[in-house]
């Protein structure tokens, strides 16, 4: 199994994927640098947003990206924030996208 890169080093990675492909992105909340979880929230631009982050498989230990929650903006903002509160090393990325790409299938990104 190949060593984990930083929470930091990901997310500044993440950030010029979103870019290269004219997706905005916001970074919300800095997290950790080293070791922070990351959650992905995207933006639908219709009242509504989905957030996703990365679990672990309990069997394998293969790690994907899951959905988290999803529903109108204000909520999902709202569990994010409760979710600060317990986890202050959390980053929480944000994207604005009316079809929902965050890129998180792609190569690099997925695992």
């Amino acid at each position: 199994m190949a060593p984990r890169l930083a929470s930091g080093v990901w997310v500044a990675a993440y950030l010029t994927r979103l870019r290269l492909a004219d997706i905005p992105a916001y970074v919300t909340a800095k997290g950790d640098a080293t070791a922070g979880a990351v959650v992905v929230k995207v933006a639908l631009l219709d009242g509504t947003a989905r957030a996703h982050e990365r679990r672990s498989d309990l069997m394998t230990g293969a790690r994907a990206w899951m959905l988290l929650a999803e529903g109108p903006e204000a909520e999902v903002d709202a569990l994010l924030a409760r979710a600060r509160t317990r986890d202050p090393d959390l980053w929480v990325i944000e994207l604005e996208d009316r079809h929902g790409r965050t890129l998180l299938d792609q190569d690099g990104l997925s695992d």
